[in-house]
């Protein structure tokens, strides 16, 4: 009797496993980690995403804002999560292209820790200077750099950061030399550039806007493929004569390595109907954020290039962190 028992109990575990297995994805809360603190581009993005996807799911998406390290903190916590969908990482060009050349001993792989879910958004960079300068485009930009080579100056919120390595980009694809001014935080930069001590701005469009808008600062280009319909008289940088030229931020939701296909697929879908939902399109286009949406082997890729493209930004820029 002890012994049909006991063979009836094991036959039952695997059975109550194979339905624990089968039961559909998600089962309770997730969490969305955002490497970076509340308020920024990606937090906006990622709390959009993730009240679209919390219907889709029919489960909450809690945002959880794990800011340090440039990103890298965050994105750790999410590579050692449990591999299950629970988890996952709002990622950007800064977490996943700069910071793997930018960090010496960066705790993850941006590509084999990761499983790819979707590109949610990507979002183009722009070149500024006072209004009242004389540089009525970026070719006369270029002149006046390689004209005094290290006199002109631009500012950025940081070493390594996105709009110092847009500054050292274009040095490098226009053949010229300006002298990088590091600050504490975009404010700071933008602040001295409008006072006039500093002479170039790179950086992304929602952060400038408002101050093209009123006047105080000229675009000499974006930095995108295509002219954006928020700025339709500022030129693309191909269009100014620097094809190479090109710089975006962008957000990429991931999951931990090993997630189970069938997860990534139901993420994804989500993730996809997210970001075709009329409201999250509209508040993207307001941001000046084109709303992608992709395929999971199509991010990977993409990650692949972003990679490959940054590494050697980052070299000739000599950031380094230890």
């Amino acid at each position: 009797m002890l012994r049909r028992q006991f063979l009836f109990t094991s036959a039952a575990v695997p059975l109550s496993s194979a339905v624990k297995a089968a039961e559909p994805f998600p089962q309770r809360p997730l969490k969305m980690v955002v490497p970076f603190a509340a308020g920024g581009g990606t937090d906006i993005v990622a709390r959009l995403v993730a009240a679209e996807m919390s219907g889709t799911l029919g489960q909450p998406v809690v945002i959880d804002n794990r800011a340090g390290a440039g990103g890298s903190l965050g994105s750790d916590i999410v590579a050692r999560s449990p591999a299950d969908g629970y988890t996952v990482l709002m990622a950007t060009v800064s977490t996943h292209a700069i910071n793997p050349a930018l960090h010496a001993k960066l705790p993850y792989d941006p590509i084999r820790s990761f499983a790819p879910v979707s590109l949610i958004a990507r979002v183009g960079g722009i070149v500024v200077v006072q209004a009242s300068s004389a540089w009525q485009s970026l070719g006369q930009l270029a002149q006046a750099m390689r004209k005094d080579p290290g006199k002109l100056t631009f500012g950025s919120q940081g070493v390594g950061g996105f709009s110092h390595l847009m500054g050292e980009m274009f040095n490098s694809q226009a053949g010229v030399q300006s002298t990088h001014v590091p600050y504490k935080g975009a404010a700071p930069a933008l602040q001295d550039l409008l006072a006039g001590n500093i002479d170039i701005v790179y950086d992304t469009v929602p952060a400038l806007l408002p101050h093209i808008q009123s006047g105080k600062l000229r675009a000499l280009a974006v930095t995108t493929p295509q002219r954006l319909s928020s700025l339709p008289v500022t030129p693309t940088s191909a269009e100014a004569g620097f094809p190479a030229f090109l710089a975006e931020t962008w957000n990429a939701l991931l999951a931990p390595a090993n997630t189970p296909s069938s997860v990534i697929s139901r993420l994804n879908d989500a993730a996809a109907r997210a970001v075709q939902a009329s409201a999250v399109r509209k508040r993207m286009e307001d941001l000046n954020a084109d709303p992608v949406g992709s395929s999971s082997a199509e991010l990977g890729q993409f990650m692949a290039s972003e990679i490959k493209r940054w590494a050697p930004v980052v070299r000739a820029s000599g950031a380094r962190v230890e």
